[in-house]
């Protein structure tokens, strides 16, 4: 016989996934808990419940976590079938050059495009300006510094994209470079 507090947390989970579904946009933990009116602590643990359940079964959707947001999603495993459907979704690639901005961006932010430009050694106007476009990356500031030169850090899309928690997910730096190469 279950308890009380497994058919709230069902109960929870259900309303999340209700909540998730026509939002179609990430939601925080404390915005759930706000609209359910219970604590984070209980919308938090009806988030990992509805993941496990979602994991578990035969299902079409799941939900993932980013930057400290849920948001519903398709399993990746149906994105064939999604693809055939009217209209396809748009994939976007990224070039080397691009990967390259990012990861800088992504490891060293905040950051200027002039900064950027030193540690790959050429201009990278159009690829930021691309990155911008993508919603990859955003301005975040000013640096304190003659002409105040724009500081650019990651978005909640950039986690999303990449399947990050957050920052702290990224491979460790002094890892992926070899110690002659460290920048």
């Amino acid at each position: 016989m279950e308890t009380n507090e497994n058919n709230r947390r069902k109960q929870y989970a259900a309303a999340i996934e209700a909540l998730l579904y026509v939002s179609g946009d990430p939601l925080t933990i404390g915005d759930l808990a706000q609209i359910m009116e219970i604590s984070e602590e209980e919308a938090d643990a009806a988030v990992s419940y509805l993941i496990a359940s979602l994991e578990e079964g035969d299902r079409g959707l799941g939900v993932v976590r980013f930057a400290e947001k849920v948001q519903m999603c398709t399993k990746p495993e149906f994105a064939s079938y999604i693809d055939r459907m009217g209209e396809p979704l748009r994939k976007q690639t990224l070039s080397q050059a691009a990967l390259e901005t990012l990861s800088i961006i992504a490891y060293r932010q905040p950051i200027t495009r002039n900064e950027i430009e030193q540690i790959r050694g050429v201009r990278c106007e159009y690829v930021v300006s691309s990155l911008m476009t993508k919603g990859l990356i955003r301005e975040v500031g000013r640096k304190e510094s003659i002409g105040r030169p724009i500081l650019f850090g990651t978005t909640d899309l950039f986690l999303r994209h990449f399947s990050l928690e957050d920052l702290s997910d990224l491979p460790n730096r002094e890892e992926l470079v070899p110690d002659e190469m460290t920048v």
